[in-house]
């Protein structure tokens, strides 16, 4: 699969980038996809959630009323989960939600995320750029050339660039990564991907492991 690099007006180049079929015309694996996304939106939960049980409960033990004769189930301790203001049963106690994921299926669940953009039209190549200082105004007009100012993107560099990523931050729908970092979500949750020429040969090696 072939595509035209762009410049940051929008404009082609003239260049041409191949696309490796064995990441970006894979046949796509939509439960590796599942898993991978699962796994990556359990890692974000913060697991702190707390109720009190019984033993947690700082309230009396004196008994409240006489062992027989009441009609109701005897009772020693205002603390019981029966009564009012009382512990929790098994409530929820702080917990990690994460759990290990195969890291080739990570892989194809990236390369099948990348295979359905690919497949929608929704990949762009621009040839390596960067800003002189950090100003929203720069990443702005980039989005305008690009027609994805009313659209979610996702721009994926070869190298850390802070002018480029202090440009995006104040900008709604529109993320700034490195390709060390794609992921499945931020693949599937964008509508449209933006690479810049250096960072496709990084990916291919990265999913296949070259």
């Amino acid at each position: 699969m072939e595509l035209e690099i762009l410049n940051i007006q929008g404009k082609g180049t003239g260049k041409k980038v191949t696309l490796p079929e064995a990441v970006f015309a894979a046949e796509p694996n939509d439960h590796a996809i599942w898993l991978d996304v699962k796994q990556i939106q359990a890692n974000q939960r913060q697991g702190t959630h707390k109720s009190k049980e019984r033993a947690e409960i700082a309230r009396t033990t004196k008994k409240a009323f006489r062992q027989k004769g009441t009609g109701g189930a005897r009772r020693g301790s205002m603390k019981s989960p029966l009564v009012r203001g009382g512990g929790r049963v098994f409530g929820p106690q702080p917990r990690d939600y994460g759990f290990k994921l195969n890291k080739k299926v990570k892989q194809l669940a990236r390369v099948s995320a990348l295979s359905y953009k690919a497949k929608d039209n929704q990949i762009f190549v621009l040839e390596d750029f960067s800003f002189d200082a950090p100003k929203t105004k720069n990443y702005s007009a980039l989005l305008n050339a690009l027609k994805l100012s009313d659209k979610k993107s996702l721009i994926v560099l070869a190298d850390y660039n802070k002018n480029v990523y202090l440009s995006s931050r104040n900008l709604e729908g529109t993320k700034v990564i490195i390709a060390s970092e794609l992921n499945t979500y931020d693949i599937l949750r964008a509508n449209n991907l933006v690479f810049v020429e250096s960072s496709v040969k990084l990916i291919e090696n990265i999913l296949l492991n070259k």
